[in-house]
């Protein structure tokens, strides 16, 4: 639980650096996941960042259910949860009037929920708006996912090096693996694995024909 939450707490405070040296034009700017433009995308990393807030103060399901990777399954990506998804991004967007706005929004859901993180047990459990009842580590996982890999959306959006932190990005490529190691051949750091997985960068045929060869395989986002 420590390492999961001390990801948690360096990634979201990497990217609310990063907000507070946006300009205005920069909240315009597109993004990889269409149609957000940086101020959606950044909406929705900032309500995803803030939800344990609420499901901590709500009772405790008896019993977990579904662990971080069963979170991912394909129920979470179809074209009506995707659409109420971008649209609840595009309402929360239209809050924050400026950079400074938007940025303290973030900082208040991710810090509001590290305050909450910290006066439970890793063994609470928690149920999510989809209805999962979860361990509170195991949800905390998820939400290292989403801000490490919207980070990376938001930096290539931003034309900057991604800034995912070593800890993020090894919580992330352990769900991403479920532990198992990488190929050697592929030479891929967490970094790079992670891009590759999640689709932020292209697999080489070189890679494919190894992929095969090893058997490797990952969780998909899309179940």
């Amino acid at each position: 639980m420590e390492t999961v939450r001390t990801a948690f707490r360096e990634e979201c405070a990497r990217l609310d650096a990063v907000l507070r040296s946006l300009t205005e034009a920069d909240l315009g700017r597109p993004t990889p996941c269409p149609p957000w433009a940086v101020r959606d995308l950044v909406a929705h990393v900032s309500t995803g960042a803030g939800r344990l807030v609420d499901m901590l103060a709500a009772p405790a399901p008896p019993r977990a259910e579904v662990d971080a990777a069963a979170y991912f399954g394909a129920a979470k990506f179809t074209p009506e949860v995707d659409a109420a998804r971008v649209d609840s991004a595009r309402r929360e967007a239209r809050r924050p009037a400026d950079v400074v706005a938007t940025a303290e929004a973030f900082t208040a859901a991710w810090r509001g929920t590290d305050s909450a993180v910290a006066a439970q047990p890793a063994e609470r459990v928690v149920r999510t708006r989809h209805g999962d009842a979860m361990t509170l580590s195991d949800f905390l996982v998820t939400r290292v996912v989403e801000v490490g890999v919207h980070g990376l959306d938001l930096a290539r959006a931003l034309d900057r090096r991604p800034w995912l932190t070593p800890t993020a990005a090894r919580v992330v490529a352990d769900l991403l693996t479920g532990g198992r190691p990488v190929p050697a051949r592929l030479g891929w750091d967490p970094l790079t694995l992670i891009r590759k997985t999640t689709g932020r960068l292209p697999l080489t045929e070189v890679e494919r024909a190894e992929i095969a060869a090893a058997g490797f395989r990952w969780l998909s986002f899309a179940g």
